[in-house]
């Protein structure tokens, strides 16, 4: 399978989230780096500070890694100006794919509007610059029908207002990985949420994030339609397949 492929290595923690200094965060970005040009993983999700770091490191190393961002993050709440803004910025700083925070809590007001706007505005400024852009959807914060209307919504946007030739270009995602649910209920991406986002996004891509530890629940994401995966466990994922040789 060459899982490896499938794997977005992420660490998206700041400083103080990470109870680290701004040096000891630099470092585990740093680790983070190298890891992905030992196991050739898709991509590297990071803070936007660190894509020149990143770039630097993969030029030394001769590797194509991609390097990714997150938009609006993890709240989602920022404005849609806002949003560009820090999409613009990442972009000037050479980042590969987007990964937007859907205003998800306007959605579940009923703000469809600006949400619609969000997404148009994004997906344009993605496409412009040549770029991927992910939708984040927050799947913890959503009922089942809130989750399958908002993938149902982002898809009706990219055929109606950018065409099925861009469908590839535009993932519908399942979760930061930072929502704090009740009673330790998960808070990313289940089989279920994954199933029903597959069901109603598809043509387009679709990202399992949060909560995806081994190589077991990787396999069945992407038996289940899953085209990336986003995890901080990638090293154990293309560790456990390499010793039960499935696919090298």
């Amino acid at each position: 399978m060459k899982i490896n492929q499938y794997l977005d290595a992420t660490y998206l923690k700041i400083a103080s989230q990470a109870n680290l200094s701004e040096e000891e965060n630099q470092q585990k970005v740093i680790e983070l780096i190298k890891e992905a040009i030992l196991y050739d993983y898709k991509l590297i999700m990071i803070r936007a500070n660190y894509i020149p770091l990143a770039k630097k490191m993969l030029l030394e190393a001769g590797k194509n890694i991609l390097i990714g961002t997150v938009i609006g993050f993890h709240e989602g709440t920022y404005t849609t100006a806002e949003k560009l803004e820090e999409a613009k910025i990442a972009i000037d700083l050479g980042a590969d794919e987007l990964d937007f925070v859907v205003n998800y809590e306007a959605f579940k007001r009923g703000e469809i509007d600006l949400v619609k706007n969000e997404i148009i505005q994004g997906i344009k400024l993605s496409l412009d610059n040549n770029k991927v852009v992910k939708w984040i959807i927050e799947v913890a914060a959503l009922t089942n029908k809130e989750i399958v209307v908002i993938s149902q919504l982002i898809k009706d946007i990219v055929f109606t207002k950018f065409g099925e030739e861009n469908a590839s270009k535009v993932f519908v995602k399942s979760s930061t990985g930072f929502f704090k649910t009740e009673n330790n209920l998960p808070n990313g991406a289940t089989f279920e949420t994954m199933k029903l986002i597959a069901e109603n996004s598809k043509p387009l891509k679709i990202k399992a994030a949060g909560g995806v530890r081994d190589y077991e629940t990787a396999v069945k994401m992407i038996e289940l339609g899953v085209d990336r995966i986003g995890t901080s466990s990638s090293k154990e994922i293309v560790n456990k397949e390499k010793n039960s040789n499935s696919g090298y």
